[in-house]
């Protein structure tokens, strides 16, 4: 197939937009040349350029079709209106049968031309979130100022421009150039394929493909940190924004201040990873290291010494103002600055920070005696918990609400419980960090999630297929991971009624239990667990207990895992499909069975078998011994298979019909006592 190369080459694009343009590049090239079937596509992209590389068809071959107009008898009005529909004269039809027939030619598209002729379109309408116009007065804009389309079709350019109308674009216009490192290589190139594209990058000082870059960086970063026997603090985000800051990656490693290293290492990695783009280290011991690590762009002469100097200098500044924080903040307790939060909006509709505040405390108190924690402790810490918000160090550093709120709470002497619960109270922040490990930090974790939850789906805030602006989704798979992890028995319908304490409206509990219901079932989902199985246990009603809820669901997966519960999942889905025809015509068959109308000896062993199946399942249940439900109910298996094997159920006696469709009914409600089976994929 021949190839195709496009790469736009422009000024700094933030590392964060790059990855999404790349993938946005690849989308709208396929869509507006789908005729030529793009194939083995690859994308590129970083801090200047973002390119695609693929197979595509030599050209769109003609294509004729036909297509029957109206009837030869038509009125005249019919037949223009088909023409003028069509752009053609009379003298392009033909007749066939009884009707007029339209003879179309799509003409063929050689592969360069219909490039040309989509591009300009696909680049006006890129979609930047951000983007700019710059110099003189075109329309024309771009995430930075754009300065080369590179454009080859098999080494020859595809020539197209970006003027539309009387808009220049820019003077922008394709060609066969590419340009190397800013500073080290910044003459053009001339380029034929895309393989002398990476290598002509490469030889200039630019690695082109992301991936590489950022797995080159990691091993850079191990190997400079080895070589001091230490090692890099993980940080995937900051390596990806690193990658998308650099073309030819330089590692340098730097000392930091003895005189800063009695500061919080939170503090010194997150001033280091927001304001500089930095790496922490630590020791082999687990300590923080008085080094840091980062990521030059050029190599320099001098070996990185003037470079190394020079951030150092600038780390010191920027520890020099977190220093400040430090001190200042710990001027004061945590319990002083509470009167403050009164001032913070948390939501124009739902009050302050100090009213959230004021929810959260009561609702820790009541969690932690269902759960065992110290009542004292879990409202301590909840009446704490966002105090950190007003301190200098959060309001310079927002990452470090809850670590900050820690430390300043054991200088305030609070006992270690209420210290670790105030930095635990937010986690889990993501799916990758643990929930929080001690009774106090669990019990206001979930008042402060649940608060979040039932305060936004009061007010009609709720989570949309298109977005979810307060985080949400989050906050429940927070509640169910700390539900889950540590196999808590809670009743969440009174919990959220107690969370409804000083909001303005009471949420629907059952319709946040749902959604909370349905995010449970999204993780399992991703765990690959039997979600449908889930929804099957769900069918019967919504259990506010989620470890209950899971025990159930568990133990019906296990019931379906064996052959006598695939079996008889089989046999009710052939009962179920018998009800649901013969229901339609003269059901329903809610009564009971007629005993003198079992006439065969498989529905009175089925009979017999439902009576004391049912009742059985039925008590199990309640004492929620879903296992042995599970085993009772399969015991069902062989004498359903038996009654299909011999019994008619639509005998030609209405009589035995109707009390035969009665017994189906009650198969389907003892199965139903476990879960809705009707749900179950599969």
């Amino acid at each position: 197939m021949p190839e195709l190369l496009l790469e736009l080459f422009s000024e700094e694009i933030p590392a964060r937009m790059q990855a999404r343009a790349a993938e946005d590049l690849a989308r709208l090239l396929a869509e507006a040349l789908a005729p030529l079937a793009p194939a083995d596509v690859q994308t590129f992209f970083g801090p200047r350029r973002i390119a695609l590389a693929c197979g595509i068809g030599a050209a769109v071959p003609e294509n004729r079709s036909a297509e029957r107009g109206p009837r030869l008898t038509a009125p005249e009005a019919a037949l223009a209106g088909f023409l003028r529909k069509h752009g053609v004269a009379r003298d392009a039809l033909r007749e066939e049968g009884d009707f007029w027939v339209l003879e179309k030619v799509t003409p063929g598209i050689a592969a360069a031309d219909l490039i040309a002729r989509q591009l300009p379109a696909l680049l006006r309408r890129f979609p930047w979130p951000k983007s700019m116009r710059w110099g003189g007065t075109s329309a024309f804009t771009w995430v930075r100022p754009l300065r080369r389309i590179l454009c080859l079709l098999d080494g020859s350019v595809v020539r197209f421009d970006l003027r539309d109308g009387a808009d220049d674009g820019h003077g922008l216009a394709s060609d066969a150039l590419s340009e190397g490192h800013r500073f080290l290589a910044p003459a053009p190139f001339a380029v034929r394929s895309a393989a002398a594209w990476l290598g002509g990058l490469r030889e200039r000082y630019v690695i082109a493909d992301a991936a590489e870059r950022r797995t080159l960086i990691a091993k850079q970063l191990q190997d400079l940190a080895a070589a001091h026997a230490l090692h890099i603090v993980e940080d995937a985000a900051l390596l990806d924004e690193v990658t998308g800051l650099v073309e030819w990656p330089v590692p340098l490693l730097g000392r930091i201040d003895p005189a800063y290293m009695d500061l919080p290492a939170e503090v010194m990695q997150v001033s280091m990873r927001v304001n500089q783009r930095y790496f922490a280290l630590r020791d082999a011991a687990g300590h923080v290291a008085p080094w840091f690590a980062f990521i030059a762009n050029i190599p320099a002469r001098d070996g990185g010494t003037a470079i190394i100097a020079g951030n150092e200098r600038v780390l010191r500044a920027r520890f020099a103002d977190a220093r400040h924080f430090w001190d200042a903040d710990r001027t004061r307790a945590l319990q002083s600055r509470l009167p403050a939060l009164d001032a913070v909006t948390f939501h124009a509709r739902l009050g302050s920070q100090g009213d959230r505040m004021r929810r959260i405390t009561r609702l820790a108190g009541r969690i932690a005696v269902l759960i065992g924690a110290d009542t004292a402790h879990a409202e301590r810490a909840a009446q704490l918990a966002k105090a950190d918000l007003v301190t200098g160090m959060v309001g310079e550093f927002p990452e470090l609400q809850g670590v900050m709120g820690r430390y300043y709470a054991l200088h305030d002497r609070e006992a270690m419980e209420v210290a670790d619960a105030i930095r635990d109270h937010y986690a889990p922040r993501g799916a990758a960090d643990d929930v929080p490990a001690q009774p106090v930090g669990i019990a206001v974790a979930l008042a402060d999630k649940i608060d979040t939850l039932a305060a936004f789906f009061a007010i009609g805030e709720k989570p949309t297929g298109s977005g979810d602006p307060f985080a949400l989704r989050r906050a429940a798979l927070g509640v169910i991971r700390i539900i889950r992890e540590h196999g808590l028995r809670l009743r969440l319908g009174p919990i959220i009624a107690a969370a409804a304490a000083g909001l303005p409206a009471r949420p629907d509990g059952d319709e946040l239990l749902g959604f909370l219901a349905e995010r449970l079932r999204v993780q399992l989902r991703a765990e690959g667990a039997r979600h449908d199985v889930l929804a099957a246990v769900l069918g019967l009603g919504i259990d506010d207990d989620l470890a209950r809820l899971l025990a159930r669901t568990d133990a019906v997966a296990a019931l379906l895992g064996t052959d006598d519960g695939a079996n008889l999942l089989v046999g009710y889905r052939r009962a179920a499909n018998i009800l649901r025809i013969e229901e339609r015509k003269d059901g329903p068959y809610d009564a009971a069975p007629d005993a003198d109308l079992l006439q065969l000896p498989e529905e009175v062993a089925l009979a017999a078998a439902l009576d004391s199946v049912a009742a059985d399942v039925a008590r199990l249940l309640g004492e929620e011994r879903f296992s042995a439900a599970m085993e009772a109910l399969a015991t069902l298996r062989p004498k359903l298979d038996a009654f299909f094997d011999r019994v008619t159920v639509n005998d030609p006696r209405p009589e035995l019909r109707r009390n035969r469709l009665r017994l189906l009914a009650r198969v389907r409600a003892a199965m139903h006592l476990a879960a809705d089976f009707s749900r179950i994929e599969g």
